[in-house]
């Protein structure tokens, strides 16, 4: 990490996380922040559903929302980028304060509610974003809505067309009764509708699903089995939780999904289990926790053919996605694959 990088997280570290996070926004746009390329090497270049990655770590949905920073991003070392969440229509999601720090745990509490400018505001941008790595976009729902089901289907209609994968998201604990929509019968009638939006589009792109963490062996099973039957490409595991256990931090009671390295035990053990139930059949992303090669190199191993971050950026800087990739191309040299896909899963069983 340079002195300027040092420098602007220790400015950002006074603000309130929200603003915050809206100036680093800002600094990207304006050219602020280091912006190497796409890492990349014959180790480190990776394909996921069809889709050509330099490196499998991707930015997860949720660092820019809206899509108004997609240029720079796309410069940033990773190999792929998730915006949003989308909704159909714009929101302004709960009241502020709704973003907390803990820092004590290298963490984050959330309780957003999908605030967002609405699809079609994002479609826009998404249409004119440049040429380079692969950008999904996380679906999601308006919390008045009367068919949340249905909203998942229409994001995917008005922004399908610019996008290179789309991720359902029914994890999320920020929008009330949106994770009863994991349930098998729930889950498979909205693929349904998901699906049938794809097939509508110009060019279908893959589906990913992204699940909680906060699920028991049972509820991974059914997942599984729903994925496998309704043509799901990928799996993201995980969400945030609802978890707090081991916690220092005072803000450790507040209300929302945390995220940050108390997840990754929680999330690697799910993304082992869901290795283990699809038998590597569908693709998996691992998320959660990540904040250092090492760490990416476990999601891996455990059943992961890429991987994403947010959090750790909070306290690692931009910087630390690059820094991530050469470490993880030496590991991966170290142990002799020759390419990420050889180290898939190795460990699976050290995570159950």
């Amino acid at each position: 990490m340079s002195l300027s990088e040092k420098f602007g997280l220790a400015v950002l570290r006074q603000l309130d996380p929200e603003r915050a996070h809206g100036l680093a926004l800002t600094a990207l746009n304006s050219g602020l922040t280091p912006k190497p390329g796409p890492v990349t090497s014959p180790r480190l270049a990776t394909t996921l559903v069809g889709l050509d990655l330099p490196n499998p770590l991707g930015l997860a949905a949720g660092f820019d929302k809206n899509a108004t920073a997609l240029s720079p991003l796309m410069r940033a070392g990773f190999g792929f980028l998730e915006v949003g969440a989308a909704t159909p229509r714009p929101q302004p999601g709960n009241p502020r304060p709704r973003l907390f720090r803990l820092t004590e745990d290298h963490a984050a509490i959330n309780r957003f509610g999908f605030n967002n400018d609405g699809a079609d505001a994002i479609a826009t941008r998404l249409a004119a974003r440049p040429k380079g790595i692969p950008v999904g976009l996380n679906l999601g729902a308006n919390k008045d809505s009367t068919d949340r089901a249905a909203d998942f289907a229409e994001v995917l209609r008005i922004c399908g067309p610019h996008v290179d994968f789309a991720t359902v998201n029914v994890s999320s604990p920020n929008t009330e009764k949106l994770r009863n929509l994991q349930g098998p019968a729930a889950l498979a009638a909205l693929m349904d509708g998901v699906m049938a939006a794809r097939a509508d589009l110009p060019s279908p792109v893959p589906i990913f699903l992204k699940i909680a963490p906060d699920l028991d062996d049972r509820e991974i099973a059914d997942i599984a089995s729903v994925a496998a039957t309704s043509g799901i490409d990928a799996i993201i595991a995980t969400n945030t939780t609802l978890d707090r256990t081991g916690l220092k931090s005072r803000h450790a009671g507040e209300a929302g999904g945390l995220s940050g390295a108390p997840l990754f035990e929680r999330s690697t053990c799910v993304l082992a289990r869901l290795a283990g139930e699809t038998g590597g059949a569908i693709p998996l992303v691992g998320v959660g926790g990540i904040g250092s090669a090492d760490l990416a190199y476990a999601k891996i191993r455990a059943g992961a053919t890429a991987i994403q971050l947010y959090t750790a950026l909070v306290y690692g800087g931009l910087s630390l996605a690059t820094e991530i990739l050469h470490g993880l191309d030496r590991l991966l040299e170290r142990d002799g694959h020759t390419n990420v896909a050889a180290a898939v899963g190795k460990d699976r069983e050290a995570f159950l």
